[in-house]
């Protein structure tokens, strides 16, 4: 799997956004993927195409421009997938995708303001990434913004480099505290608090401690923060410094006691085992624990609050707070495992991944795509309950229709080559159906498979696992003759004929109806034995007799699967989930205006109200 992805952000100033966009890039790159980014800043990777690009101009002559060279990179790169990293950024994004079948995706690292300029939320793309729950709540709430689309996704750590990066400063008995942040905005007000009314107490009090202000922005460090830093540097000398931004930052953390920040800079501290005070722009958590850890979290440790509300740090208990910590009374302690099953990169990054083909799909397809179900295809109508057939004749009837339709035949396993990037999006059909037939029925090969190689169609068979089965055992008082089996060699000639296969179990059980082991016994072997003796990959499975439920959809993923296919319930759309994928039933009395229902993009909701699901 390989993806063209292009990140495009401000980066006019080193924010957490910069480093999480870099951070995603270059593990991209690692992986295989193709990277570029468009920046205002050139170079900011030695390992990825860095395109300088004024992303941070907002002037409409500018912006113009930025539109044309980005749709200028997506064509000459064939680009997969846009990532915007900021407002400026997924504004420019969006008209440069727009009329092509490139997917944009937003990450939001903040608050955002709905402008009266924009009529809806589509400037962000197709999926948005909250870097925090308090985040999502706000853009769904506030914004409006479909639930569905919007995805919490904490900024990732390489938590193995962060590893790496030593602690070298020698244990001499003093306390070194770092405060590490912007100097500008309301992040700069609150270190200026800090300045004023924290800071000359701790070092007044307490001879072993040394503070360093690290960030930049310092000719927009508020006023009354710039004289209390010369008045108490007057008096403390060197053990009130200002570092200004530097690129040593990681390091300058992980020899310091203490560090005072929020959003990434407090995850980071976190992750180089460095006692961390979460102090942020929306709410003040304090000394980070196991005990507030979660609620940290939830607020990209104090930036961001779902709701806007007035914050005044509370000096006064931060000073005791923090006296507390100098003197040894309390400490901070975190379970490392709790921290990387949350921040680790390598957690995080298949569901950027997924994100990215989800996204894909849904520029791809905005419609949802016909997925019909089919069984047996005899000679002449057959004695069952189920109705489960459509005779030779007739179905040559639905595949004449199909064609005069213009509809093109998709398998599952398309779907998931075009939303990897392993197939050129410009290939996608332009009317996409997906034909599906369960169980393997004799008559599939003899009457169905001739019929659709003339028309040029493939689809999807599902077959079981169990390659000594010779009829259908699992509907009882049906037709013998109707429901035998095909035989190993003629299941070979559907894959020679570019047919996908699906898994189907071993047994044709109820799923919910047995143990878990029971359940992971019939769908894996039912993998592996259709891999091995059909010598093709298996990538969906369809649930017999449509029956399923959220413990049976997580053990088809853990199985390897990337699609459950149910019967006449699920999404609207494939990517509303992949594991409840909505099938339609085919009978044999369809007649012109049902195919034409059926193969229609409003039929699954029409379904759903019909029947108030």
């Amino acid at each position: 799997m390989s993806l063209r992805i292009l990140h495009v952000l401000s980066s006019n100033f080193f924010a957490g956004s910069v480093a999480y966009a870099l951070q995603l890039a270059e593990k991209q790159n690692a992986l295989g993927h193709d990277v570029f980014m468009a920046t205002d800043q050139g170079g900011l990777s030695d390992h990825i195409t860095c395109l300088t690009l004024p992303v941070s101009d907002r002037s409409l002559l500018q912006r113009f421009h930025n539109i044309r060279f980005l749709r200028k990179i997506i064509r000459e790169h064939d680009i997969s997938v846009v990532h915007a990293h900021s407002r400026a950024a997924s504004w420019i994004a969006h008209y440069a995708v727009r009329g092509t079948r490139v997917p944009l995706i937003s990450t939001i690292h903040g608050r955002q303001v709905k402008h009266s300029s924009l009529k809806s939320n589509d400037i962000y793309g197709e999926k948005v990434i909250a870097i925090c729950p308090q985040l999502r709540e706000h853009l769904i709430n506030e914004l409006h913004m479909e639930q569905q689309n919007v995805l919490f996704l904490p900024n990732p750590l390489d938590l193995e480099k962060l590893r790496q990066i030593r602690r070298t400063r020698i244990d001499d008995g003093k306390v070194v505290i770092s405060v590490v942040g912007r100097l500008n905005g309301p992040k700069g007000a609150h270190i200026a608090g800090l300045v004023s009314n924290v800071f000359p107490r701790l070092l007044e009090q307490y001879p072993n401690v040394s503070i360093r202000i690290v960030g930049g922005e310092w000719d927009s460090f508020p006023q009354a923060g710039r004289d209390a830093f010369e008045m108490s540097q007057s008096r403390f000398g060197e053990r009130l410094q200002y570092l200004g931004f530097t690129r040593q930052v990681l390091e300058i953390m992980a020899d310091s006691d203490l560090v005072i920040g929020a959003g990434r800079v407090a995850m980071e501290a976190l992750a180089l085992k460095t006692s961390t005070f979460a102090l942020g722009e929306a709410c003040c958590h304090g000394l980070v624990t196991n005990d507030n850890l979660d609620d940290a979290i939830c607020t990209n440790f104090g930036d961001i609050l779902s709701v806007i509300t007035l914050f005044t740090p509370d000096y006064p208990a931060i000073t005791d707070e923090l006296e507390a910590f100098i003197s040894g009374t309390t400490a901070a302690e975190i379970t490392e495992s709790k921290l990387s099953q949350i921040y680790d990169i390598n957690m995080i990054m298949p569901e950027v991944i997924s994100a990215y083909s989800s996204a894909i799909m849904r520029k791809l397809s905005p419609n949802p795509i016909p997925v019909l179900m089919y069984h047996r295809v005899p000679d002449a109508p057959i004695a069952t309950k189920h109705r489960t057939f459509v005779t030779r004749e007739n179905f040559e009837k639905h595949l004449r229709f199909f064609s005069r339709r213009g509809l093109q035949s998709l398998t599952f396993r398309d779907y998931l080559a075009f939303s990897t990037g392993d197939r050129p999006l410009r290939e996608f059909p332009r009317k996409p159906f997906i034909l599906t037939f369960d169980d393997g029925y004799l008559d599939n090969h003899l009457n169905m498979l001739p019929l659709a190689r003339k028309y040029g169609y493939t689809g999807v068979l599902f077959l079981l696992g169990d390659f000594t089965a010779d009829r259908n055992f699992w509907d009882s008082g049906e037709d013998a003759e109707a429901n035998r089996i095909m035989t190993t060699e003629q299941k070979k000639d559907f894959v020679e004929q570019g047919w996908e296969i699906g898994a189907h179990t071993l047994t044709h059980p109820h799923l919910t109806q047995l143990s878990d082991e029971e359940v992971l016994h019939e769908v894996r072997e039912s993998k592996s034995r259709l891999e091995d003796g059909l010598q093709t990959k298996i990538v969906s499975f369809a649930y017999p007799f449509g029956t399923y439920d959220d413990r049976i959809k997580e053990v088809i993923k853990q199985a390897g699967f990337d699609f459950g296919i149910a019967t006449d319930s699920g999404g609207i759309m494939i990517e509303d989930d992949r594991f409840a994928i909505f099938r339609i039933n085919m009978f044999p009395e369809e007649n012109v205006f049902s195919l034409f229902k059926k193969t229609s993009a409003w039929y699954r909701s029409y379904y759903r109200r019909k029947r108030g699901k």
